[in-house]
């Protein structure tokens, strides 16, 4: 058994992750988001990265997501100032969890020559390991992704995804 997978699941015969939660714009109340966002889009016009946009194809469609193919965000809190509802909260935008992760469909772990990822990560959170065969894999350290999806912006085979850090489920 995994870290990605809960004990409780496991016992339960639930062997796959559950859904990840909406990626919502920095300073978005976890647990009362929903309740408190109105779908009014004035976080959308405020974002002068433009990279907030209504959900599509989901159940949510007015409430805002944040879309890391068009561009990185710099945390800097234009759309929570603009959110009167509450729903998003300029206090809480340095807090943000979200962190970057490099699945399967990595170009430089299919052999063909692509480090974009790394040169447009102002941390320095992403590196390449040389491999044998003359690929490289890329090294991505968790605690230096600060998880502002410049690397998913440049990212040609779209091979970031970001996901919150596992959390300690309580034991029965």
């Amino acid at each position: 058994m995994t870290s990605k997978h809960s004990r409780r699941n496991f016992l339960r015969g639930q062997l796959s992750r559950p859904e990840p939660p909406p990626l919502r714009p920095p300073g978005a109340q976890r647990t009362r988001f929903s309740q408190l966002c109105t779908g009014c889009g004035d976080c959308l016009s405020a974002c002068p990265e433009a990279i907030i946009l209504r959900a599509q194809g989901r159940s949510d469609t007015s409430m805002p997501l944040l879309d890391f193919s068009r561009g990185a965000c710099t945390f800097c809190g234009a759309c929570a100032e603009a959110c009167q509802t509450g729903a998003l909260q300029a206090d809480a935008v340095p807090e943000w969890p979200w962190k970057a992760i490099v699945k399967d469909g990595c170009l430089s772990l299919q052999g063909i020559s692509c480090r974009a990822c790394e040169d447009s990560c102002a941390p320095r959170a992403i590196t390449f390991r040389p491999m044998i065969g003359g690929r490289a894999r890329p090294d991505l350290d968790q605690a230096q992704c600060i998880g502002c999806g410049a690397c998913a912006s440049v990212c040609p085979s779209g091979a970031i995804a970001f996901e919150l850090p596992d959390t300690p489920e309580e034991d029965c």
